[in-house]
């Protein structure tokens, strides 16, 4: 495999990480917005006990996705196989 090729492939995985990172930095923000201000969002879901679990599964995954998509940066610049693997 020709060395342009594995260079373009680490930094796609980079980019795509990066994404990873963002979108759950954005999932667990919302999170915590929903935990601490739930006055705006009593409109949408009737049931209070929903809208507290749903605050707190945003903000596990949000977290979740946030750590997979650090990881996953690492492991792309350093070419570290485990870090990808995780």
């Amino acid at each position: 495999v020709p060395m342009g090729v594995l260079s373009c492939m680490k930094y796609l995985m980079f980019i795509f990480n990066v994404l990873v990172f963002a979108g759950g930095t954005c999932l667990a923000t919302m999170g915590v917005w929903v935990a601490v201000d739930p006055a705006g969002f009593q409109g949408i879901v009737a049931a209070r006990a929903v809208l507290s679990a749903g605050a707190w599964l945003l903000l596990a995954v949000g977290i979740a996705l946030s750590l997979l998509g650090f990881l996953g940066c690492c492991g792309a610049l350093r070419r570290s196989r485990p870090l990808l693997l995780l």
